[in-house]
């Protein structure tokens, strides 16, 4: 039994409570009394521990005392960005009715739900990255994702059918990273999940018991997921079609979504619509700013899974230095809304040959004009979020100040036009006429908000004085109250003859006039005796009575005039939020490429030459991170297609530079296909589809997947996904597990890579297995190469230079010298190296035989896989 079901129920108070609480379940309900939003039952005992406040109890002198705790409602947004933060949702419960006006309980409703994924308030968001709300909607069939920003209106949705369904949807979910999950309860009470952690397979079955594994509900999907996300279950009707397809028209406005890729798409609409219906619900308001949805199918960009995104470091470094990651570095942005769609471009680069050689055509125009660029960059900076300040106007959460700094941005937009006028890129002209100068609104919000009004929103100063003639009188009224009771005060005192008779005025009594004792017997006759103090006595008149209420009832109405006027200034605007929406993406698409232009500009970046072919060559390669940390970087070529280099060896000692070679290819490769300059001298780069990466080494062991079971769990995804357009990325596959076994998935592994038609793509293949440089022999795809070192004198000296060949040692015991490792350990290392290398000992000292291998093959001329010796013990041979 439950804590509530505990407590007494029989308060008025109590009893709306939890009528309250009942529609609102799985949220923590902020309950206004006066001043406090207060907590009871359950959600005190949460709320207290988690906003860390004290619990405190109600009732306690009845034997059965009722947990709750408390907050100012002035401090309310700090503690609700705690919870929210934690993955809680929490329901906002005020008084809707005057608490004066009546001696009744007080009306009392939910005005909003603020989760996770439907956040408006700017501590709750991040500047340069989405918010995401993401909805699931499924049957053995096919699945369906919505990805929805509601602080900017971006709505996108998908779907998926078949087996490889449930992973796909997971795919997306691990790119776009929302902060919350919402899904029809029949995907928890139905389905099980299955996975397989020999393969690392999810598939979505009906009343079955898992073959291997541990079973997975939906519940349990952010450690499946990787991510911090909120999971919310809502009903099913929420996501039924017909109820979907309806308000999706409804809310963009059109008869049919034909137009909008969503037509014969089942598990999309259904999605989508569970996603605006959740809006709608927490936000209790139209977001009439989601005025458009996109169907997206995943192959319309080049793929970069969560684990590739990671092992490149695109958005996130490892060591969590925003300016070490690429996106740190490629970020010049001087706009959120640049900020975002420049990230967005990261995560998801076109593969669509015209939208990239337009987006490179306005960077090279910006990077070859700097005195423009630093113009448009000096204006840029003006802008205000106009994306996000569209989504609070038309929810109505939007403060005067934020108004105030949408007519600031709207003054700069001649400037930025003005700053495009004769551009030849098409991005550029197309930015210079979408760009809407919203004059009338500028002039609306210049006549009707003060300069300087209040931060919060609705109080007294938002409207600027002329915008309204009642409003104006009344501000008179109430504010010429010091000199109206200056000239009351002086003619009493001429009238009565006390010369300190003195007009005051206090929140109990309100106006009154005192008189000291000594002067009391000349009190006129119509003095209305308002209180006896110990030294003097309160008066009050007709006069002063009337004076009072025109006062007092002038200030109550300047306070709910001056929130009509605001609310219909908002709904003016709001009914152009579509003119502000184009802006904001064409202010957008101008910040991101001025940004590339920047860094181009800055680290000499040249342009890239994209092509429908197979082949890829960089001249003088960079790593776009490293090369900005200080060091002289060392550039690097490379050349790989799909016949004479489709499969490139790299060998060479650690620390040598392979996995930086690797992880630079693949990194110019994202800059090329977002549409900006890469850093080389020169680069022809054909359209990929796809970059697959198997880099480094980590456990998972939540999930009971030691290192070696997650190298071979990715290893798969590659080689079942992997086409003749993708780019695979293999560091060290294979050193996992022993060496033979290691060595021989190693080379079974680069064959099929290299031999498979339909997998066959471009590899760069890192390795210490230099057995594997052999292939190159075998097969006329395959390429050795190796990072160069000088060694002299027993010490050697990373060259960082990729050249043709492969090396002859790994050079692990010069390695560990340099790490440090102690003089008698390298010694000793170096004697048993050189007694395995003479197939003198083995490790305990006895003699070896060796015999070689001999390896399955029809093609007997080639050489064996495993040409090497096998320890056998003399005393058991025959």
């Amino acid at each position: 039994m439950s804590s509530n079901e505990r407590q007494p129920q029989n308060t008025p108070m109590l009893r709306q409570y939890h009528e309250i609480k009942k529609h609102h379940p799985g949220t923590i309900l902020f309950f206004r009394l006066g001043d406090f939003y207060e907590l009871f039952f359950d959600d005190a005992i949460l709320g207290a521990r988690e906003m860390e406040i004290t619990l405190t109890a109600r009732h306690k002198e009845k034997g059965n005392p009722v947990p709750m705790c408390g907050v100012p409602y002035h401090s309310a947004p700090g503690y609700i960005t705690k919870l929210v933060r934690k993955g809680y949702r929490v329901a906002i419960c005020d008084q809707v009715e005057d608490s004066t006006s009546s001696t009744k309980l007080v009306k009392r409703e939910v005005v909003r739900v603020i989760t996770p994924g439907t956040a408006l308030e700017n501590q709750l968001l991040e500047n340069k990255q989405n918010n995401y709300l993401a909805a699931l909607s499924g049957s053995p069939q096919g699945m369906g994702l919505a990805i929805l920003d509601l602080s900017t209106g971006e709505f996108l949705a998908t779907q998926f059918t078949g087996e490889d369904a449930w992973p796909k949807v997971i795919e997306q979910l691990e790119i776009f990273s929302p902060s919350e999950i919402i899904y029809p309860n029949s995907l928890s009470s139905i389905w099980l999940l299955r996975i397989n952690p020999e393969s690392k397979k999810a598939a979505v079955a009906e009343d079955a018991e898992p073959e291997t594994g541990t079973p997975l509900s939906l519940s349990d999907a952010p450690h499946y997921f990787n991510m911090r996300t909120a999971l919310t279950e809502v009903d099913d009707w929420t996501f039924g079609y017909d109820y979907g397809e309806s308000l999706i028209r409804v809310q963009l406005g059109v008869a049919s979504l034909d137009g909008f890729g969503l037509s014969g798409r089942e598990f999309a609409v259904m999605a989508a619509g569970g996603a605006l219906h959740y809006v709608n619900e927490t936000q209790k308001a139209q977001a009439t700013h989601i005025s458009e949805v996109s169907y997206f199918e995943p192959s319309e960009y080049l793929v970069l899974d969560a684990t590739t995104l990671s092992n490149l470091e695109v958005i996130t470094a490892s060591d969590g230095v925003g300016s070490h990651s690429l996106f740190g570095v490629m970020d010049e942005t001087m706009t959120g809304m640049g900020a975002r769609l420049l990230r967005q471009w990261l995560i998801r680069p076109s593969v669509k040959l015209g939208e990239i050689e337009n987006r490179l055509d306005a960077v090279e125009e910006l990077k070859t004009s700097s005195i423009r660029r630093d113009q448009l960059r000096k204006m840029l900076e003006r802008m205000s979020d106009l994306e996000r300040l569209s989504g609070k106007i038309t929810l109505g959460r939007v403060t005067a100040r934020e108004l105030i700094a949408l007519k600031n941005s709207i003054e700069v937009i001649p400037l930025i036009k003005k700053g495009l006028f004769d551009s030849r890129a098409t991005l550029l002209r197309a930015g210079y006429d979408g760009l809407d100068e919203l004059e009338d609104l500028k002039l609306l919000i210049g006549s009707a908000i003060s300069d300087d009004p209040p931060a919060a929103a609705n109080e007294p100063g938002m409207i600027r004085a002329g915008y309204h003639a009642e409003l104006d009188e009344l501000r008179n009224l109430a504010h010429s109250g010091k000199s109206y009771i200056a000239a009351i005060e002086a003619r009493e005192r001429g009238r009565t003859g006390i010369a300190s008779l003195k007009v005051k005025f206090n929140n109990v009594f309100g106006y009154f006039i005192e008189i000291s004792n000594a002067n009391r017997d000349r009190v006129p006759s119509d003095y209305e005796r308002r209180q006896t103090l110990v030294n003097s006595e309160r008066y009050t008149t007709p006069e002063l009575k009337e004076y009072e209420a025109k006062v007092l009832g002038a200030e109550e109405r300047i306070s709910i005039l001056e929130i009509e006027l605001f609310n219909e200034i908002r709904r003016l605007i709001a009914a152009e939020v579509k003119r502000i929406q184009g802006v904001a993406r064409s202010i957008a698409i101008l910040d991101a490429v001025t940004s590339l232009s920047e860094v181009a500009a800055r680290r000499g970046y040249v342009r890239p030459v994209l092509h429908e072919g197979d082949e890829t060559e960089i001249r003088s390669g960079r790593h776009p991170v490293i090369e900005t940390l200080g060091e002289r970087f060392v550039p690097n070529d490379l050349l790989i297609n799909n016949s004479t280099d489709r499969l490139l060896i790299i060998t060479g000692p650690n620390m040598g530079g392979k996995s930086v070679y690797l992880k630079q290819t693949a990194l110019i490769i994202i800059l090329a296909q977002i549409g900006s300059f890469v850093p080389a001298s020169t680069a022809r780069i054909s359209i990929f589809d796809r970059i697959f990466t198997r880099v480094g080494a980590s456990d998972n062991l939540a999930r009971g997947r030691s290192t070696f079971m997650v190298e071979m769990t990715e290893t798969s995804n590659i080689l079942n996904t992997a086409t003749p357009r993708s780019l695979v990325l293999l560091d060290e596959v294979g050193r996992g597990t022993a060496t033979f076994d290691g060595l021989s998935l190693a080379w079974a592994i680069a064959e099929y890579l290299h031999d498979s038609s339909r997998h066959s793509a471009k590899t760069l293949f890192a390795t210490h297995y230099h057995e594997l440089t052999e292939m190159a022999k075998m097969r006329p795809g395959v390429r050795n190469y190796q990072v160069a070192v000088s060694e002299s004198k027993g010490e050697i000296v990373f060259l960082r230079k990729v050249v043709q060949g492969s090396a002859s040692k790994s050079y692990g015991i010069e390695v560990a010298k340099l790490a440090g490792l102690p003089k008698s350990v390298i010694e000793r290392a170096r004697e048993i190296l050189t007694n395995l290398e003479q197939n003198e000992l083995d490790l305990t000292g006895k003699p070896k035989f060796a015999r070689h291998l001999r390896r399955p093959s029809q093609n007997t001329d080639q050489l064996s896989l495993l040409d090497s010796l096998v320890d056998t013990d003399p005393d058991e041979s025959e």
